[in-house]
């Protein structure tokens, strides 16, 4: 208590220092004060002529221990009691009344305060009555009150006889008095008081949007266009978020602060679902729609507190094969341009902080290459004022050098030597430039130093998008990036970030992106969209972070809801053995999601294309192919998630090519195959209501205990990790390496790096290697062509096969009907 009262002296010493200060400078006090979290009241002590319209309105209303701003008049007026502060000489007035009688007269007072008080006096059960220093009926009035209260006017006296035998009179000086204090410091208290219960984990109070899906469904882009999104602090507020944790972007997206995590340390985790699917065509079978349409079916109809955790979608695909991947028909997050296109710029972030990397490797080996130890020496090292002084991260690399020095003058020319030169080997660099889109055509030419410029990656593939997505603060992801291996110097000793000197210079282009960005789904939940990584090239799954933030806001009864990239093969054995090491979270159900068209597809079906109308097999009922593929790819699948303990709930992602028989079949071979549970699902033409069922399934399934395990342990050798995979997920007899591979194997046990988990990239198009190989082949030996490290991210990545690491553009591109109106600005092609 005492330490309050201290700070309230503190706030009254600065708001009476501006007694002589401009409007202005008072307003950026305040300001100032409103954001200072040590704060918790606010008492003006200024003079009336400074207590103008635009001071009190700044005020921020909960630190308002006077209660003089506008806002907290009208509460109090209105008599919303339950966030008013009451003034500190109305509560005092107010004690003294409540002994001496029901009649009250006030005296003067035409501003604010004389309002405010007789609004007290009345809901306390008394009568006010009001008079003028001037009224010719004032003597009678005195002497009619219990009690007078005189407001102002100080320099008017009132005669005794005026006032009635026994009634108690109240003078109100406008100064601070010492027995006002007491009053201002209840206020604090209680102001404190409501801070410390905003911190805790509010309730929702979740307002849904109201969908009227039509027939035929419009397009993708219409259906967001016909939805009008909250304001993202009103979403915010909704769902327990404070104003001070959320950095809008617009109107309708907004970055979520990582300090949610703090406070709500205690608040137990909700459950938490994993969306994947079977291996899937060309053409994608609906895991983002099932997921939207799941959270939206759990929020607005069964009135479960959900959120929704994607990835952001690459514009490689947006601008190539698949369009928007923002969900559709009545399953999308809104607005779906902001979704598809450059959100709050996290990819190009990425991209910039990958190139940054590639750019500090060229430097480096320009200028060792040129220029002498001392040279080196004297510019990474710059006298600036006369003095020579080591940046902090040039002090972590003698550390590491084992160099316990810190003043430059004392380094001998051996640790000179050793500090300024990587040597980095040309032909040994592992760091590629990435670019935002897909392309699989690009010049490789050489600079003088001996560097071959190569796109060998993709930003959704870069080691930092990697990072991003598997981070879990802000310190977890600036180490991540210090030790991230760029190359291998001559004498075959790893290079790092750190030692390049960039890893600050990174942490400082990834400090917003690393915060998630909160959106909504078209019937008004919440949906986190973080990080992007491809599933086939790298783990294939949003943030760590992501996740947890939602985990906390959801409460212990709600879910959240995430994806894992293309089949179960893929994402989602990434997503166990990589995510969930890196997180330490555990979920509670797989949602596995299946169509008719790949189900027939696996079953012996014709090869299907992006761009060319569908062979009639997949239009018209097949029962045949439809068991084909259940009995072979499906029933993998399920195997699959029950090799990590988790219960199955197939989702089947309904078109309407699909005949009953063919969605009865489905259901019914899903739990012979052992799935906990088989549902149909309607959301793309229905929304939420279409996937009710679904939510009902998800949410039993939840509530069962599972037995969740992962599928091989860290201290395995790489290959035999490599081996579990390809054989118990994918099917395969055995692996095979290429040379390459195994002297990459040999360098990275030699380096310590053997206890990493595996993110192997390999086509999605099959379980195999070979993409035309459908349904679950078995028996093949798969290759691996050579083994590479993310030791930032934490996972050693073998390439499978011919798998590229840099997808091109298809022919004809979505890009050629994507265009933008110059008038309206509206964009059309995007689905």
């Amino acid at each position: 208590f005492s330490s309050l009262y201290s700070q309230i002296e503190l706030n009254i010493t600065q708001i009476c220092l501006a007694k002589e200060c401009s409007e202005d400078e008072i307003v950026e006090e305040l300001l100032r004060l409103n954001e200072d979290p040590k704060v918790h009241g606010i008492y003006l002590h200024l003079p009336p002529a400074s207590l103008t319209s635009r001071v009190l309105n700044t005020l921020k209303p909960e630190k308002d221990i006077d209660g003089i701003s506008d806002l907290n008049m009208g509460r109090l007026v209105r008599g919303d009691l339950s966030k008013v502060f009451v003034p500190p000489r109305a509560s005092a007035v107010l004690d003294l009344l409540e002994k001496h009688g029901k009649t009250i007269l006030l005296v003067g007072g035409e501003g604010s305060f004389g309002l405010t008080l007789q609004c007290l006096i009345e809901k306390n059960g008394m009568v006010a009555l009001k008079s003028n220093w001037n009224s010719k009926s004032l003597q009678r009035q005195l002497m009619e009150a219990d009690a007078v209260v005189l407001l102002g006017a100080e320099d008017m006296d009132v005669p005794p006889t005026w006032f009635r035998p026994g009634a108690v009179v109240i003078r109100c000086e406008p100064t601070l008095a010492t027995g006002i204090v007491e009053y201002i410091m209840i206020n604090v208290v209680h102001s404190y008081s409501r801070w410390l219960q905003e911190q805790q984990y509010q309730p929702w109070h979740l307002r849904t949007l109201k969908l009227q899906p039509l027939m035929p469904v419009p397009s993708d882009i219409e259906i967001s266009r016909a939805q009008k999104p909250k304001p993202v602090d009103q979403l915010a507020e909704q769902i327990g978020l404070l104003p001070e944790e959320l950095e809008a972007y617009g109107r309708s997206k907004a970055k979520v602060q990582l300090s949610l995590l703090n406070r709500l340390h205690a608040q137990p985790d909700g459950k938490y679902v994993l969306v994947a699917g079977i291996t899937p065509t060309p053409l994608g079978e609906g895991k983002s729609t099932v997921t939207i349409g799941l959270v939206q079916a759990l929020s607005a109809h069964l009135k479960l507190n959900s959120f929704a955790c994607l990835r952001q979608p690459s514009q490689g695909p947006t601008f190539g094969v698949k369009g928007g991947a923002a969900g559709g028909g009545y399953a999308q997050v809104i607005p779906m341009e902001e979704f598809n296109l450059h959100l709050t710029g996290d990819i190009h972030a990425i991209t910039a902080a990958n190139n940054l990397v590639a750019a500090a490797i060229d430097a480096r080996i320009l200028h060792e290459s040129t220029q002498s130890d001392k040279a080196l020496f004297s510019r990474l090292v710059p006298s600036v004022s006369g003095v020579r002084k080591f940046s902090p991260i040039q002090i972590s690399r003698l550390r590491r050098l084992g160099i316990n020095k810190t003043e430059p003058a004392s380094l001998t020319p051996q640790e000179v030597h050793t500090f300024v030169r990587l040597d980095l080997d040309p032909s040994k660099i592992t760091w590629q430039r990435g670019i935002f889109r897909s392309t699989g055509f690009l010049l490789f030419p050489t600079l003088s130093c001996g560097i071959k410029i190569m796109f060998d990656c993709c930003a959704v593939a870069s080691e930092i998008m990697a990072i991003l997505a598997l981070a879990d603060s802000l310190e977890d992801m600036k180490n991540r990036l210090a030790r991230m291996v760029v190359g291998t110097s001559r004498s075959g000793q790893p290079v790092t970030a750190e030692d390049l000197g960039v890893s600050g210079a990174l942490a400082v282009l990834m400090k917003d992106a690393i915060k998630p960005t909160l959106m909504q789904t078209l019937e008004g939940t919440p949906v986190f969209v973080h990080a992007g990584p491809f599933a086939n090239i790298a783990h294939g799954n949003s943030s760590v972070l992501a996740d947890k933030l939602a985990l906390k806001l959801v409460g212990r009864d709600g879910f959240v809801v995430t994806e894992a990239g293309f089949g179960a093969d893929i994402g989602m054995e990434k997503f166990f053995n990589i995510k969930c090491r890196a997180s330490g979270l555990r979920p509670n159900v797989v949602v596995l999601v299946a169509t008719v068209r790949a189900l027939k597809m696996h079953g012996g079906g014709p090869n299907v294309s992006a761009g060319t109308p569908l062979p009639k097999e997949y239009i018209d009922e097949n029962v045949d192919l439809v068991a084909g593929g259940c009995y072979s790819n499906l029933r993998k699948q399920i195997q699959i998630a029950h090799l990590f303990g988790m219960p199955v709930v197939v989702a089947l992602n309904v078109f309407r090519t699909d005949t009953q028989a063919e969605i009865d079949l489905v259901c019914q071979i899903a739990k012979e195959c052992g799935a906990s549970d088989a549902v149909p699902c309607y959301h793309w033409a229905q929304g939420g209501r279409g996937s009710i069922e679904l939510a009902q399934a998800v949410n039993e399934a939840a509530n069962t205990p599972s037995n969740f395990q992962f599928l091989y342990h860290l201290e395995m050798p790489i290959v035999e990790k490599i081996r579990v995979i390809a054989q118990k997920v994918y099917g395969a007899e055995d692996i095979e390496l290429s040379p390459e591979a195994k002297a990459k194997i040999d360098y990275y046990n030699q380096q310590g790096y053997g206890s990493l988990p595996i993110c192997m990239a390999k086509t999605h198009l099959s379980l195999s290697h070979m993409p035309d190989k459908k349904g679950a082949p078995t028996g093949f030996v798969l290759p691996i062509r050579d083994v590479r490290a993310s030791i930032g991210a934490g996972f050693i990545y073998p390439l499978v096969g011919t798998m590229s690491t840099m997808p091109g553009l298809p022919t004809r591109p979505c890009f050629y009907d994507i265009d933008l109106d110059p008038v309206t600005e509206e964009i059309t092609g995007l689905f």
